[in-house]
């Protein structure tokens, strides 16, 4: 049996309002003026060209990622555990260090400059997940919880502070989690609002300063975040950006650092991220897929690699000893899958973040450059990556692979959750209604519904010409990946 990933009770911080037209973006520079063009902020689709990545050391990153404090703020450690009095990890996560080594592997501590202890989320909040009882850093966490306030956390944190130590490090991040509750919650459970909690971020802070602000120096992004389902690091390797419409192109370790904006406060908080920055990239570059863990037919495999090479290698690559990706994004209206994030990526409505990113030191004005579609991903260890498309409102294999099979309402079933090797995706069950006739609260955050905006299940819809045995085979085949 498969275990999903752990949802912690908190935030995390990871990577992810102009009319479109013809306007200028003032932005300072020292003492002279730099003007953005909003075409500048736009890449046309297809091939998206590399970019030359700095070194960095494996070994280092991965210790860096596993225990550095690159969220430098959260909760006092003698208030984290009168609210957590037991140990809640039951396997610890090799290479953690000191107290990271007791504590759940989504949270780390450092010691702040008044000498508090904190405990912070982490990376792996949403990029590990366990398989098999194992940790596995770099599986998307798809089973996170985002549809709470996370304001009352806040709240009940602060009720077990002690002394003005204590209480100015609980306040420094819970003014910053205050800040950006209003843009973090989504609708189910398992999604995530990774890119509008950046934006909210961005709206409070100078982009060349750092420096925090208690009101929005620019319009926050919209109150209610599309979903986005985390990409696996594994395909880091392979990708010349680093999300579904092509933001992150460039350097790629400058461009992660905008996990750290949570607590900082003035570009000196980032000086010592920048020094292992690379040193983490290189460990994520380093990543390999998990393989599949059941038996696989070895013969269908072989029948479904042919249709993969002739149906799905063009977008998506080939795999095996000579392995290619093309690295090509693709319009909307040729996919056919939900179009919400990439119009909204490319409508003009995001350009004052683009502008931010470019102004900020985490990027320049090649750094957010989407484009009005998604990328072919590549399929490394697709098997583990269920649910399917950028929103996850795709179940399993077999239902992307047959669009007629696509549950309109679903839920995964918890109680135990279970991973269905034959069809490749957790175990879910079929709803009749969705999220609009559950009263309950409870029970209507864990309904995936794909009439919401942002969550349709649409397109895609390639191998609906295939006849059934191919389909069985080309699935077979997407299994040994």
């Amino acid at each position: 049996m498969i275990r999903g990933g752990v949802a912690i009770g908190g935030v995390a911080v990871l990577l992810g309002a102009f009319a479109a037209g013809a306007f200028w973006l003032f932005a300072p520079f020292g003492n002279r003026e730099t003007a953005f063009d909003p075409s500048q902020f736009r890449s046309p689709t297809g091939p998206v060209p590399p970019s030359e990545q700095r070194p960095g050391d494996i070994d280092a990153g991965r210790h860096a990622l596993l225990n550095a404090p690159y969220v430098s703020c959260g909760i006092p450690y003698n208030a984290y555990r009168r609210l957590n009095p037991e140990t809640a990890e039951n396997k610890p996560l090799s290479g953690r260090e000191g107290r990271n080594a007791e504590l759940p592997y989504a949270l780390t501590s450092h010691v702040n400059e008044d000498g508090v202890e904190v405990i912070s989320n982490n990376c792996l909040t949403c990029h590990a997940g366990r398989l098999n009882d194992e940790i596995i850093i770099g599986l998307g966490n798809e089973f996170g919880d985002f549809t709470r306030d996370p304001s009352r956390l806040v709240l009940q944190t602060g009720n077990y502070v002690r002394g003005a130590a204590e209480t100015k490090a609980w306040e420094h991040w819970a003014d910053r989690i205050d800040s950006i509750a209003p843009y973090v919650q989504t609708k189910t459970i398992g999604v995530n609002p990774a890119t509008n909690l950046t934006w909210a971020l961005m709206s409070r802070l100078d982009p060349e300063t750092l420096k925090w602000s208690e009101t929005p120096l620019i319009d926050p992004p919209p109150r209610d975040p599309l979903p986005i389902s985390v990409p696996p690091w594994w395909g880091m390797s392979k990708k010349n950006a680093m999300f579904y419409t092509t933001i992150g192109r460039g350097d790629h370790a400058r461009f992660m650092l905008l996990a750290s904006m949570l607590c900082i406060d003035g570009t000196e908080d980032v000086a010592d991220i920048v020094a292992y920055a690379p040193d983490i990239r290189a460990f994520i570059a380093s990543l390999a897929a998990p393989a599949f863990p059941y038996p696989v037919d070895v013969e269908l495999a072989a029948d479904g690699e042919g249709i993969f090479l002739r149906e799905c290698s063009a977008c998506h690559g080939t795999y095996g000893a000579n392995e290619t990706f093309p690295n090509r994004v693709y319009p909307v209206s040729e996919i056919g899958t939900d179009p919400a994030y990439a119009t909204e990526a490319t409508d003009g409505s995001r350009d004052r973040f683009y502008a931010w990113v470019a102004r900020s030191p985490y990027g320049d004005t090649e750094s957010a450059n989407p484009a009005p579609g998604y990328i072919a991903p590549p399929l490394d260890g697709i098997w583990a990556t269920a649910p399917y498309l950028h929103n996850g409102s795709v179940p399993n294999m077999e239902a992307l692979l047959r669009s007629d099979l696509r549950p309109k309402y679903w839920r995964h079933l918890f109680d135990p959750r279970n991973y269905d090797p034959q069809r490749m995706g957790w175990r879910f069950e079929v709803l009749s209604a969705g999220q609009e006739s559950e009263k309950d609260p409870e029970r209507r955050r864990l309904i995936y519904d794909t009439t919401l905006r942002g969550y349709g299940n649409q397109g895609h819809t390639y191998s609906d010409k295939l006849s059934a045995e191919e389909r069985s085979a080309l699935l077979e085949y997407l299994k040994t990946l």
